[in-house]
C-alpha cells in the first residue's frame, strides 16, 4: 500500500482540519478555531518532566489567553487514558489543572498532518511545535523546539500580542517589540507618499524605516 505523504503547514496556509478525541471530548478543529485565535502545541509524551512544566505553564496562563480571545490545545502521541491519568496526577501533585483539550494522537495522524513528528529527532514522539492560528483558521506563526529544550512562554505571549496588534493597526513590529513600544509603519510606495513621510512627525530612522506609538 502506498504510504500517505504529509506536507507541513506553512505560514499563510489554512490550518489542516481534523477530528480527534481530546481530554475535553471529541472535537473538530475548524469548529474549535472558528471566531477565536488558537495556540496549538505538541509535547513529546505524558508523564515527562519538561512537558509537565510546559503544560503547567500554559494552564497557569489561561486567563491571559482567554482575555485575548485565544484558545489552547495540546497534543502528544499518547492515548486518552494516559492523558487523563497525567492530568489527574499533575492536579493532585501541584494543584494545576490542564483544562484545555489535549489531543490523543496514538495513531500519529494529527502529528504527521502538522509536521510535529520529525524522524531525525524521534520516530515516536512529537517535537515541541507551536502553531498560532487566527480566527479565520489561517496559520500565522510556527515555532519548533527539540525534545530537550522547553519553550519560552513569554515569547509565545509576545508573539500572539504582536500578531493581534499588527492586524488591528496594520503595522509591523521591530526587534524585541513589547506591548507599549513603538511600531513600524509600512514604507511609502510612491513619491507623493515619500514626501508626506518626510514632512510627518513620525520617528524616522530613514525614509523606509519610521516608527510611531499606538
Amino acid at each position: 500500500m502506498e504510504e500517505k505523504v504529509f506536507l507541513m503547514p506553512r505560514i499563510g496556509d489554512m490550518a489542516p482540519d481534523f477530528e480527534a478525541v481530546t481530554t475535553t471530548g471529541k472535537l473538530k478543529f475548524s469548529e474549535y478555531n472558528k471566531g477565536s485565535w488558537v495556540v496549538f502545541f505538541s509535547h513529546p509524551a505524558d508523564f515527562t518532566p519538561v512537558c509537565t512544566t510546559e503544560m503547567s505553564g500554559f494552564a497557569l496562563e489561561k486567563d491571559f489567553f482567554a482575555a485575548h480571545n485565544t484558545k489552547l490545545m495540546g497534543l502528544s502521541i499518547d492515548s486518552i487514558h494516559s492523558h487523563i491519568a497525567w492530568v489527574n496526577a499533575v492536579h493532585e501533585k501541584t494543584g494545576v489543572l490542564f483544562e484545555f483539550p489535549i489531543v490523543a494522537d496514538i495513531s500519529m495522524e494529527v502529528s504527521k498532518l502538522y509536521g510535529m513528528l520529525q524522524p531525525g529527532e524521534s520516530e515516536t514522539a512529537a517535537v515541541r511545535a507551536v502553531f498560532i492560528m487566527d480566527p479565520e483558521g489561517k496559520v500565522r506563526l510556527i515555532m519548533y523546539y527539540p525534545l530537550n529544550v522547553g519553550r519560552n512562554m513569554a515569547e509565545i505571549k509576545r508573539s500572539l500580542l504582536a500578531l493581534q496588534t499588527s492586524d488591528e493597526h496594520k503595522v509591523a513590529m521591530p526587534l524585541d517589540w513589547q506591548p507599549g513600544d513603538k511600531v513600524i509603519i509600512p514604507a511609502p510606495k510612491t513619491v507623493e507618499a515619500l514626501a508626506e513621510r518626510k514632512s510627518s512627525n513620525l520617528e524616522m530612522v530613514d525614509w523606509y524605516l519610521a516608527k510611531k506609538s499606538i
